[in-house]
């Protein structure tokens, strides 16, 4: 198993450690010992952290405790009383960890991804990809997801959270909550709840129909495990043309109407 260099080692516990974002000291001297390295004793988070992974790799000649301590500070059920502490977390450890070719999912599994070779490839790999979008003309909500820590497991993350937004979306112009029917309570139905035109012909029902079918596979796509275990081998194209996607579903409910209801 390759050693963590110690740039690399440095990077996650600094994204760890951090000041605002990071964990805290009391999570920190919990999840050394459980992780089973050795607690260097008080000093800044980063400091302690980093500290605790050179020991242990060194004197364990291998980066299994490290890993371990990754995958104990990002478990999901840790921020079950504060979740918005983990996603912000997990883009700060993702980005710092694309260069030791790790990433942390959604669930809080630690895998194995294409490692980043230059400093800024990740800042490279959000600017292209947002320069072909804005050529495009893609929705400018959908751009904000073409960030780097988004990109760091290779644009597979990025699509999957503007697909996120589009239930963000339809729950907002609706009151709804999400759930499995959302797609059908809000778009199908007579009538529906957003229409994208009139419905007062075939030709125009229809069209609601199939726009109703394309967010139902939009987000079955990205639902999907499979989907999941395939993400770092997208390609920046497909992400573009996926986003794409996301820009019209987005553009078209915005101009929705809600239909009076007899």
């Amino acid at each position: 198993m390759a050693f963590l260099s110690q740039d690399q080692l440095e990077a996650i516990a600094g994204a760890l450690g951090d000041i605002t974002q990071g964990l805290t000291g009391p999570e920190i001297q919990h999840l050394i010992p459980s992780s089973k390295m050795i607690d260097p004793g008080p000093g800044t988070k980063r400091v302690r952290i980093y500290n605790a992974f050179v020991e242990s790799q060194n004197s364990k000649q291998n980066r299994t405790h490290v890993l371990e301590f990754i995958r104990l500070a990002m478990r999901p059920s840790r921020y079950s009383r504060d979740p918005e502490r983990f996603e912000p977390m997990r883009a700060l450890l993702n980005q710092a960890s694309a260069f030791a070719g790790l990433v942390v999912d959604q669930a809080g599994n630690l895998t194995s991804a294409e490692a980043a070779q230059t400093l800024p490839e990740t800042q490279r790999r959000a600017r292209e990809l947002r320069a072909d979008l804005e050529g495009r003309g893609v929705h400018p909500d959908v751009l904000k997801f073409c960030r780097a820590e988004l990109l760091a497991d290779n644009y597979f993350h990025a699509v999957q959270e503007a697909v996120k937004s589009v239930a963000d979306k339809m729950r907002t112009r609706t009151g709804l909550t999400d759930g499995a029917p959302l797609v059908d309570r809000v778009l199908a139905g007579d009538p529906p709840l957003l229409a994208i035109n009139p419905r007062s012909t075939v030709s125009e029902r229809s069209e609601q129909n199939g726009f109703a079918n394309v967010v139902r596979g939009t987000f079955g796509m990205f639902r999907n495990p499979t989907a999941h275990e395939a993400r770092i081998h997208w390609a920046k194209e497909d992400t573009e043309d996926l986003l794409s996607i996301v820009s019209l579903i987005r553009r078209r409910l915005d101009a929705a109407h809600m239909p009076a209801r007899v």
